[in-house]
């Protein structure tokens, strides 16, 4: 069984980052015309895109949820990296519901937040640790943030559950070349000038090229890593995401993604309408500054991110605003290309299939 599985034939609804907000959720189901226990009507198959985790109120629900819905045979879904950070005991900003380590951190931004119990905690390693990294058909391709073929064709013969083992060994490898390149020791150097932490948020550092250097080669270096949280380069200016600085920059792959078949992701936090993302810790460039909410993009305009920013409704709980505003869950429904919000709303998609989307 590969790390790539395929898709069932028939027509699907794909859902974006959910980011542990149940309530959007369930709400968006409804809309979807799903029962209780995953059951459409039609037939439909749903399809999570991952990062069912962090930042939201009720994880352990959102997992919950998936877990019976693809056991079950209803629902489909692949790892986000911030499953793949839970698989790896990986601590980051937003995961303090699972990590005691994260746990006082993320009260001031991310309370009240549910933990789960020892067991929960059990049942949810056990089945992220069994689904895979990208889904396919003749018609579509499935994955949490990038479709390259180099990166798919180095996993496609890993079997199901072998995501932490193999990640874990392509970051050593990303180590050992720091070390054997005295990039760790120039790192070291960097770091004898700047007293304070890369995750202090009052504290902008100066470009440090070393670490710029050691971000991209890790990220390249690891091909699960790639598929999951995107393609970067060596950038120009530090930036803050993700609750540390950071010194490299997302390239947008699908601007040179040249196959015929689609390809629709998550990841990359879409928004409706222009948002400051400094504020939902985001000061990266935004990929779709220069796209239509609604459309497809790349190169021959079939790829679709449906991650509209779901993640960042803590911020709307802690300002006093209207939860769900500004941030969205959606739904793409294939083949129809119509998105469904959380909220009610459905929208048709455009610009499907057109060069130079």
């Amino acid at each position: 069984m590969s790390l790539i599985q395929p898709l069932p034939s028939g027509p699907l609804d794909i859902v974006g980052d959910i980011h542990g907000e149940f309530e959007a959720l369930v709400q968006l189901l409804s809309h979807l015309g799903y029962d209780d226990q995953g059951n459409h009507p039609e037939g439909r198959k749903l399809v999570f895109v991952g990062d069912f985790c962090d930042r939201g109120p009720d994880s352990p629900a959102v997992l919950e949820l998936a877990q019976q819905w693809v056991q079950t045979g209803r629902a489909l879904a692949v790892l986000g990296n911030h499953e793949i950070n839970l698989l790896r005991d990986d601590a980051k900003d937003g995961s303090g519901w699972f990590f005691d380590a994260r746990l006082a951190r993320d009260q001031k931004k991310y309370a009240p937040f549910r933990r789960p119990t020892p067991q929960q905690r059990r049942d949810i390693v056990e089945f992220l640790s069994a689904l895979p990294i990208g889904l396919e058909r003749t018609d579509l391709r499935v994955i949490h943030a990038a479709w390259q073929n180099p990166q798919i064709d180095a996993v496609r013969h890993l079997p199901l559950g072998s995501v932490r083992d193999e990640y874990d060994k392509w970051e050593h490898l990303g180590q050992q070349q720091a070390r054997e390149s005295a990039l760790e020791e120039r790192m070291a150097k960097e770091m004898e000038h700047w007293a304070h932490s890369l995750e202090s948020n009052e504290h902008q550092p100066p470009f440090l090229h070393a670490h710029a250097e050691f971000e991209a080669n890790k990220q390249m270096v690891n091909p699960l890593k790639v598929l999951t949280s995107g393609v970067e380069q060596k950038g120009a200016i530090p930036f803050f995401a993700g609750g540390k600085w950071r010194f490299v920059s997302r390239v947008p792959w699908w601007d040179m993604y040249a196959e015929s078949t689609p390809v629709v992701v998550g990841h990359y936090w879409r928004r409706l309408r222009a948002i400051d993302r400094t504020l939902v810790g985001k000061g990266d460039v935004d990929l779709f500054e220069n796209t239509h909410p609604l459309s497809w993009h790349g190169a021959r305009g079939n790829v679709f991110c449906v991650d509209f920013s779901a993640g960042g409704r803590w911020l709307e709980r802690k300002s006093g605003g209207v939860v769900g505003h500004d941030f969205k869950l959606a739904a793409l429904r294939w083949p129809e290309r119509t998105l469904q919000f959380d909220d009610g709303h459905v929208q048709p998609t455009q610009g499907f299939g057109e060069v130079g989307g």
